[in-house]
């Protein structure tokens, strides 16, 4: 090989010819790479998995109360109107957190499953690596959660990707009852305490009107003129009964007044106390979907991987590269080092002529 030749070794035309001279050998070496390609992409090496998702949309408010019954929340919210970009990733963490990854390995028996032995190495480190690569949550490019599941089984895929959609649900009421059911059980206990001292005070009122007190101001003032009257008469026994009442009304009047003052804020404090109990009940007791569900999962009916056209097309590719780059390596220092093994033979020869 000339100098010329090794300038040129990577050029396409000698690239060209180098493919030509090789060419069968090029054909057959790929033909066992694409055979090969199909054998090991097959289901006796790769097991077939199959993908069902789902999509939905979280609802703008977590409250049905503030929504649906508050009179003074001020929140535009809709529980209608799908959620904007903070729910979508309320949404996505809730659905990537422990509450729902446990109880869809519980629910489907993962680990068994996936053919995980208990007593292995690390057991649940492997489920749980697994778990994220089969199923996946994304935020889409319209502010929706796609759910994607892969499986071996078609149908189990598919009903695995509808229940976590389902379990989204359930795990935010019970997140949200954690902190309604304890914020239920201090407004009752105001609100009962509240409605207990009100019928205190009424007991008082009730006591003071045997005792002849209703109205310490009108009674006062009513009392006043008739004792005024019957003096100009010099009713003995008038003015007597009249001096009485005053007395009973001086001695209780104050505390009628007073517990009557208490009672009518009472009676306010109740109302906006009860407004917040029966908000707070509602959150306690009652449970309202957070998702808007617009695809959900169906049994697949062909598998989504691997695929194998893909494998094979890039073990081809991969394979006639590297053909291409070893033949060339080959060809330009496999004859370098002939050529040399060439020359110092003959320089060995000569010698021997020369003795």
């Amino acid at each position: 090989m000339d100098d010329t030749q090794k300038d040129n070794t990577f050029s396409s035309k000698y690239l060209c010819r180098l493919l030509a001279e090789y060419r069968k050998s090029i054909l057959i070496i790929l033909l066992v790479a694409a055979c090969l390609a199909v054998l090991f992409s097959s289901p006796m090496f790769i097991t077939p998995l199959y993908k069902s998702t789902v999509i939905l949309y979280p609802t703008s408010s977590n409250s049905i109360s503030k929504v649906l019954i508050s009179t003074t929340s001020q929140s535009k919210n809709d529980i209608m109107n799908f959620g904007e970009s903070e729910q979508t990733e309320q949404m996505l963490q809730v659905l990537n957190s422990n509450r729902i990854r446990d109880k869809v390995m519980e629910r489907f028996h993962l680990m068994e499953h996936y053919g995980i032995k208990p007593d292995s190495k690390y057991p649940y480190t492997k489920l749980n690596k697994l778990y994220d690569n089969r199923i996946k949550f994304r935020r889409t490019e319209y502010n929706a959660v796609k759910i994607t599941v892969l499986d071996s089984d078609a149908e189990l895929a598919a009903k695995m990707a509808n229940d976590i959609a389902e379990l989204f649900d359930t795990t935010m009421n019970a997140m949200q009852k954690e902190v309604a059911v304890k914020a239920f059980q201090l407004v009752e206990t105001e609100y009962n305490s509240l409605c207990a001292e009100m019928a205190r005070l009424e007991d008082s009122l009730n006591t003071l009107r045997k005792l002849g007190v209703f109205d310490y101001e009108a009674q006062a003032e009513m009392l006043s003129q008739q004792l005024a009257v019957e003096l100009g008469k010099s009713n003995t026994q008038g003015i007597k009964n009249i001096q009485n009442q005053l007395d009973i009304l001086a001695e209780y009047g104050g505390a009628y007044y007073a517990i009557s003052e208490k009672l009518d804020h009472d009676r306010l404090q109740l109302s906006l106390i009860k407004t917040k109990y029966e908000e707070a009940k509602v959150d306690a007791t009652e449970d309202i979907p957070h998702k808007f569900v617009v695809t959900s999962a169906f049994k697949a009916e062909h598998k989504s991987y691997p695929i194998r056209w893909i494998i094979v097309t890039i073990t081809v590719i991969s394979t006639f590269l590297l053909l291409v780059l070893l033949l060339a390596v080959f060809e330009r220092y496999g004859g370098f080092f002939r050529s040399k093994a060439s020359g110092a033979q003959e320089k060995t020869q000569e010698t021997k002529n020369g003795e």
